[in-house]
């Protein structure tokens, strides 16, 4: 077995991610050991190394040639990813210094270094060390923002697109659509997170689009209204051009409708506030109790 394959395998068996066994992943490891095609692995070494010790090692050794400018990418696919999973490690200095190092940890090295024998250091590094995979997808758990729809629990996952939707459903929607069910809301990995599609084809929605669909569908059934809410944090917002299509899907819907833009900020407002069409309400997170009212004649409420 070759270097390349046997370090997949060792990586197979630590849970690295398989996505980020990148040819850049593994080099970076056979730089740091100083594993060259003919190296046996007991020989293997943590000497501090730049990386650009850990370019010129890959392309000298394994012709891989990688151009000096791609050093951050070294960093951001390999490095930091073996820092987290304990495999590498660098010697604390501050990261723009000219004496900034990696190196693999003792307890890796003890793993490739007995590769080829039966690899008690690698029941060892599990046993001490929680597994990319693991890390990983608890951090991902960590950083979900829990949100309760129709008296459910459910949770977002990060960004701003989400951030501004749990604010649409915890802070708008008790102030300006009280009593109201959230019919439909994605999430930005669960495009139908909620979707209650037997309400909406009673009401005459056709969902058979789903790229047309607002981000939320809140309805309030005391006044027969529709919320129309589309969550803009870098793209859009409620136009001319929006307002034809959504129009256009909902034809057959008896109930009236309000079309809103919600943003974070003023700021993000501001960027958008030329584009808005005439008709429809404006709402901002960071100050939840008032609207802005592009419709002239009435406050909000359907046409």
């Amino acid at each position: 077995m070759d270097k390349v394959d046997a370090l997949k395998e060792i990586l197979n068996k630590v849970e690295f991610p398989i996505q980020m066994q990148s040819n850049i992943c593994i080099y970076t490891i056979l730089a740091l050991a100083n594993i060259k095609k003919a190296t046996p692995w007991k020989n293997a070494t943590n000497d501090w190394l730049r990386v650009h010790d850990i370019i010129s090692f890959a392309n000298k050794n394994y012709y891989a040639g990688y151009a000096e400018n791609s050093r951050e990418t070294f960093r951001k696919q390999a490095l930091h990813n073996f820092r987290n999973a304990a495999m590498v490690e660098d010697n604390g200095v501050a990261t723009n210094s000219p004496n900034y190092r990696w190196r693999i940890t003792d307890e890796f090295l003890s793993v490739l270094r007995n590769i080829d024998n039966e690899n008690d250091a690698l029941l060892t590094f599990k046993e001490q060390h929680i597994s990319l995979v693991d890390l990983y997808s608890s951090k991902r758990s960590i950083k979900k923002m829990p949100v309760k729809i129709n008296g459910a629990d459910y949770s977002f996952g990060p960004g701003k697109h989400n951030q501004l939707q749990k604010a649409i459903i915890e802070e708008f929607a008790p102030r300006f659509a009280p009593n109201s069910e959230c019919l439909y809301v994605g999430d930005t990995t669960d495009k139908d997170l909620v979707k209650d599609e037997s309400k909406l084809q009673q009401l005459g929605f056709d969902i058979t689009v789903h790229d047309k669909m607002p981000d939320i569908v809140l309805y309030r059934e005391d006044k027969e209204w529709l919320y129309f809410i589309e969550a803009v944090t870098s793209v859009g917002p409620m136009d001319g051009k929006r307002l034809v299509e959504l129009k256009a899907i909902t034809s057959n819907v008896s109930a009236g409708i309000i079309f809103i833009t919600a943003f974070l900020d003023f700021k993000t407002f501001k960027s958008f506030s030329d584009k808005l069409a005439w008709d429809t309400e404006v709402w901002i997170a960071n100050m939840p109790d008032h609207m802005i009212h592009l419709n002239g004649d009435k406050f909000i409420g359907p046409r």
